[in-house]
């Protein structure tokens, strides 16, 4: 660098660089380029892209007054998301009116000043760049600012895409009164959908009664009569449902119990034990003590008659 009218190859220069331990060494390149190869000077800001501090490299640019001159080099670093480099590409896209690459920078990269900038759009004599503004103040969550600036520019659809965002039942309905000041019938008819969830009904059925529209009102009032009408059949089909399933449920159990009863039916009687003796029974007969019969033991039955003596033969009868 120090001697580059002899020495300098832009090649060489690059691949030497990023070799390189000095950190400062990189920002004293971003001043050689921007001197004597400011054509250059985003092919070099690229193959160091990893090692920069992308901060500093937009303050360089910016007090050079040169920003415009490293624009290809801040779009590809901006997924980074750093917000010296968003501001100065939003910056840039306001000087140029490119509105639609400003709305995209806005909508994927959302580290930078964004009241600051909504301020500077809002009076931009641009419409596209007010609808910007009100799209930020949106984001930002400032409802009543992105409304009241929609409604300056006659963008009622911004108005009630706003207003259902938001999720505030009072700002829309102060919404459908703004309409009806207006005489914008059909803008009242759009609202009651875009905010359906918000707006009350009786609220919607008396403002079109008392300012005679209530022809523009019907549509939503169908739909909303419809709505509930469908919660009410779901509400009596899961009640008689669940009827049923107790009914089934009362049977299986009374089924069960007949079932067990007519078990408990067919089973025989159990017979009493036998008394044992000695517990106050009457005694058991001979034959159950195992004892045989007299006859049993080799001994002549007993007839009618006497007895005879042992060993003496039965007298007869004279």
């Amino acid at each position: 660098m120090n001697h580059s009218p002899d020495a300098w190859d832009h090649m060489q220069f690059k691949d030497v660089c990023v070799k390189v331990a000095n950190v400062e060494l990189y920002y004293k390149a971003v001043h050689f380029y921007l001197q004597e190869h400011p054509d250059l000077i985003n092919d070099m800001l690229n193959v160091l892209a990893l090692r920069l501090d992308h901060t500093r490299v937009v303050d360089i640019m910016r007090k050079a007054g040169q920003l415009h001159l490293v624009k290809p080099y801040m779009v590809a670093v901006q997924s980074n998301n750093v917000s010296a480099v968003n501001e100065a590409l939003n910056e840039l896209y306001v000087e140029e009116e490119d509105y639609e690459r400003l709305r995209e920078s806005v909508d994927m990269h959302d580290n930078f000043d964004q009241i600051g900038l909504a301020q500077k759009l809002e009076k931009h004599e641009l419409l596209e760049m007010r609808r910007i503004a009100a799209y930020i103040y949106k984001k930002a969550g400032r409802w009543k600012q992105s409304i009241a600036l929609s409604k300056k520019d006659n963008m009622y659809k911004d108005c009630m895409e706003t207003c259902s965002q938001s999720g505030d039942r009072e700002l829309s309905e102060d919404l459908l009164v703004y309409f009806i000041e207006q005489g914008k019938k059909e803008c009242f008819a759009s609202c009651l959908f875009i905010c359906y969830d918000l707006i009350r009904p009786d609220v919607a059925l008396e403002l079109a009664w008392m300012n005679n529209m209530l022809d523009f009102a019907f549509p939503y009032l169908l739909q909303f009569i419809r709505e509930y009408t469908s919660k009410v059949d779901d509400l009596v089909k899961d009640r008689i449902e669940s009827q049923n399933e107790e009914r089934v449920k009362e049977k299986e159990e009374k089924d069960l119990v007949a079932q067990q009863n007519m078990y408990a039916q067919l089973l025989p009687l159990a017979l009493p034990a036998p008394p044992m003796p000695g517990m106050g029974g009457p005694p058991p007969p001979m034959g159950g003590m195992g004892m045989p019969p007299m006859g049993g033991m080799g001994m002549p039955p007993m007839g009618p008659g006497p007895m005879p003596a042992f060993g003496m033969p039965a007298m007869g009868s004279y």
